[in-house]
């Protein structure tokens, strides 16, 4: 170790990270000014010390474990660790330590660098607890929607389908009234029913693309059934739906998590409809006790993926953070010419997330 000189301690305090040296018995052989102001101590208090002399008891401990994991193995070790820095305050610090070698490839100690990624950390806390802001915003703002989209179909449903309803009977009286009419005004009337029991057709559409009532009133199976079915009348393409789910579990769903099946089910049919001029389309629903698998699959024209990744699109980002907000995933696989999959999983019930922390290697 005799042979590192006054370069190397040079080249070591012109490292603004924390560097140091060991011998095989963690003993400090040589370190910079960076560790030595971080650690608090001389450097004649540092240097042949082992850890547990100069750093806190419990932080000499690890360290002295981690030098000995890194010349058992004689592999380089990374971690990240915290420790009270120089002003007091807790920090972060991103820590590698490697065996060092002579010339006969013996190892003959240890050397490491530690780096305070504090900013690092906080930057990435900030910006994960933003997100999962922006996540709980974007949830309440879809309860909102649905909430007003329900309000809406049934205003449609109730008021103007009644009001229509009520001009279909007036025309239906005044047609009965041959002798009050002529031919030409009796084509009128005729002409005038039509219209209203297109208008009251067209209300009960958008009323249920809306809100399906029997997503309310029926539950989940019979609306994905209604509007595979509805697919088809309006595209003229087939659409199969595979079912494995029992309808006592599909009873148990509760309304949040049958809306965002329903809703990604829907746009992603929306998108075969509009994008993948497809001839066939195949939903398939399998649910156990704690998740529901979900894939909308087409024989269309494809995609490229990383395009469609970045392009913003609103219908693919809508369905993944519908699967998100409720801890679930999605995905989407295409290629083109080779038709489109939407997958998704969607737990069932609310899932703790597990708090994970960096374990010390």
């Amino acid at each position: 170790m005799e042979t590192y000189g006054e370069l190397h301690r040079a080249i070591l305090n012109n490292i603004p990270d924390q560097a140091w040296l060991k011998d095989t018995e963690s003993r400090y052989v040589l370190v910079n000014e960076a560790f030595v102001t971080a650690c608090g101590r001389t450097e004649q208090e540092i240097i042949g010390s082992t850890p547990d002399k100069v750093w806190p008891s419990e932080l000499g401990k690890v360290y002295l474990s981690t030098d000995r994991a890194a010349l058992d193995g004689g592999v380089r070790r990374r971690y990240e660790e915290t420790r009270q820095g120089a002003d007091g305050t807790l920090r972060w610090f991103d820590t590698v330590k490697m065996p060092l070698r002579d010339d006969d490839g013996r190892v003959v100690g240890t050397v490491g660098i530690s780096r305070d990624i504090t900013d690092l950390k906080r930057s990435q806390t900030e910006l994960l607890d933003s997100r999962s802001q922006l996540r709980q915003l974007s949830a309440y703002l879809q309860s909102i929607r649905e909430a007003e989209r329900t309000r809406i179909s049934r205003e449609l449903h109730d008021e103007l389908g009644q009001l229509l309803s009520g001009l279909r009977l007036g025309l239906n009286y005044l047609q009965t009234q041959a002798s009050a009419t002529t031919p030409e005004q009796a084509g009128h009337l005729q002409m005038l029913k039509h219209l209203v029991d297109a208008t009251m057709d067209a209300v009960h559409r958008i009323a249920s693309d809306l809100r399906p009532a029997v997503l309310d009133e029926l539950g989940l199976h019979a609306a994905l059934e209604w509007l595979t079915e509805s697919f088809t009348q309006r595209n003229g393409v087939p659409c199969e739906l595979h079912l494995a789910m029992p309808e006592e579990l599909a009873r148990s769903i509760d309304a949040e998590r049958s809306t965002a099946i329903f809703r990604i089910v829907q746009e992603a049919l929306t998108n075969v409809s509009r994008h993948a001029q497809a001839s066939r389309a195949v939903v398939e629903i399998h649910a156990c006790d704690d998740h529901c698998l979900l894939s909308i699959a087409d024989d269309g024209c494809g995609m490229d993926t990383s395009r469609a990744a970045g392009s913003g699109s609103l219908g693919l980002l809508g369905m993944r953070e519908r699967a998100l907000m409720l801890d679930g995933q999605l995905s989407v696989e295409s290629r083109p010419g080779h038709g489109t999959r939407v997958a998704a999983r969607i737990p069932l019930h609310h899932t703790a997330v597990a708090a994970t922390a960096g374990a010390r290697q």
